[in-house]
């Protein structure tokens, strides 16, 4: 059972996942510093606010915080637009790429010239109206 978990361990992508969590957690980290050390702070100076954390309302007692819900939502719109810029979108460039230089598949079907029905390739008579098929 040792050896077994020693594998699972030192399999490539268990070690490639945590290699990403901890880079995740550190970039999500520098994120929210930009977000709460830089962007608010330039958007207090053009709308007069001084913190958004510090933003609430009160309803029968009960106080909510939007402001670091606004801080938040901020910081995850950030980090899915670097995601997408530097992950997504060259990755899907080089999936183009990639398909691009493989011929196309083998066509499976074929279509019967009476009929035009669409029938296996292999097939010797068309199964909807059972003309014999010439190879």
């Amino acid at each position: 059972m040792i050896k077994e978990f020693k594998e699972f361990l030192f399999r490539g992508n268990v070690i490639d996942l945590a290699v990403a969590v901890v880079i995740g957690a550190a970039f999500t980290a520098v994120v929210n510093s930009l977000v709460k050390d830089i962007i608010t702070p330039l958007i207090a100076a053009i709308f007069g606010t001084q913190d958004f954390s510090s933003l609430t309302f009160t309803i029968n007692g009960s106080q909510f915080f939007y402001g670091n819900f606004i801080n938040a939502l901020i910081a995850f719109v950030l980090v899915a637009t670097v995601i997408f810029i530097l992950i997504v979108k060259p990755m899907n460039m080089m999936a183009a790429r990639k398909k691009a230089g493989q011929a196309p598949a083998d066509p499976t079907t074929k279509i019967c010239p009476e009929c035009l029905s669409e029938i296996p390739i292999a097939a010797r008579r068309c199964a909807f109206c059972t003309t014999e098929l010439v190879k």
